[in-house]
């Protein structure tokens, strides 16, 4: 099976990685820091930081064809696990803005470090995209 990397222009252009590797319709999006285009970590905290990850993940998704239902599981490194408990409610909202009702299995990871010494929180994801939605880059 052929493997197709997902690199949407939207996003940095990646150094030694892909933001996704498509292969079959199973999209692996590789993991999103709240790096904007510009390759800084947005300011202004988790909540913040939170919105550019998850919306890193979901436009590599889309520039493969996917939607958030399209979302089977999604794993969350932080580096402060409490901060992200404090605003959760906060976090929710932004989901919900974002990917709607769609949640899929997850899990929460606390970690010392990120690539980026700013960075509080990356995102990697795993989504199946149906062929008749399916962008092959």
């Amino acid at each position: 099976m052929a493997h197709h990397t997902v690199n949407p222009s939207e996003l940095p252009t990646p150094k030694g990685f892909s933001h996704g590797t498509l292969a079959g319709n199973t999209l692996y999006l590789g993991g999103q820091t709240a790096l904007d285009k510009n390759m800084n970590i947005v300011p202004g905290g988790i909540v913040e930081q939170f919105r550019q990850s998850f919306s890193n993940v979901l436009t590599t998704l889309a520039a493969a064809g996917g939607q958030p239902e399209d979302l089977t599981n999604i794993t969350i490194f932080l580096t402060d696990i409490p901060d992200y408990q404090a605003h959760g409610r906060e976090i929710g909202r932004v989901w919900r803005e974002l990917a709607g009702p769609v949640y899929p299995a997850m899990a929460g990871i606390g970690t010392t470090g990120l690539w980026q010494a700013e960075a509080l929180i990356e995102i990697t994801a795993i989504a199946v995209i149906p062929e008749d939605r399916l962008i092959r880059p």
